[in-house]
Parts: C-alpha cells; sequence; structure tokens
C-alpha cells in the first residue's frame, strides 16, 4: 500500500504564504507525476500544479506567478510554496501521485487533505 500524507496547511492572511508538503510512503517501486488538487465549499475539485518525475510543471492560470511546485525525488516528497495568498485561494488541498508499486501497474494515490484558509 501507498500513503500520501499532507502537512503545512493553516490560516493566513491575504498576501501571506504557506508552503504544503507531501511525502510519499510505502511499497513503492517508481512515482510518476505528482500534484496538488484543490476543493473550496460547493466547488469541483481542481487541480493546482503538477510536477513530473523530470521536474516539468504545470500550473492552473488562477495560481501562476504565486504558487511553485517542487519535487525531491530522493525523499518522495513534493511541495507547494504558496505566496500571495487571496481569499480565493481557500480550499482543501489534496496531494495526489502516480505510483508504480512492484509487481503492479500505475495507481494514482490521494493524501487526506489539508486545509488552507486566506482571511482578508
Amino acid at each position: 500500500q501507498v500513503q500520501l500524507v499532507e502537512s503545512g496547511g493553516g490560516l493566513v492572511q491575504a498576501g501571506g504564504s504557506l508552503r504544503l508538503s507531501c511525502a510519499a510512503s510505502g511499497s513503492i517501486r517508481r512515482i510518476n507525476a505528482m500534484g496538488w488538487y484543490r476543493q473550496a465549499p460547493g466547488k469541483q475539485r481542481e487541480l493546482v500544479a503538477s510536477i513530473t518525475s523530470d521536474g516539468s510543471t504545470n500550473y492552473a492560470d488562477a495560481v501562476k506567478g504565486r504558487f511553485t511546485i517542487s519535487r525531491d525525488n530522493a525523499k518522495s516528497t513534493i511541495y507547494l510554496q504558496m505566496n500571495s495568498l487571496k481569499p480565493e485561494d481557500t480550499a482543501v488541498y489534496y496531494c495526489n501521485s502516480n505510483v508504480v508499486q512492484y509487481f503492479r501497474s500505475e495507481s494514482t494515490y490521494w493524501g487526506q487533505g489539508t486545509q488552507v484558509t486566506v482571511s482578508s
């Protein structure tokens, strides 16, 4: 089994910064793409940013220039540096990972989510 553990959420004022972390553990042969999604109350879950195993990144238009995703392959961990936060960034943030386990095909795993609240 694979576990994704997120940390770093919290309450911050508009204009502030937070850094989220997500560490993968378990029986892992290889981790392909990893990413961050978010879900605000009453809205669908949406992609925030993703990063491939070789470091290529993709961002939602709403966070370009403010958020930065990075990855430490040795630690099976990704980070999301969030700067210039806005109230509309308030959501539960979920880590997502495409993992290849030994003797198994690729599967997608989700973390438990971490709350980010931005006050105006």
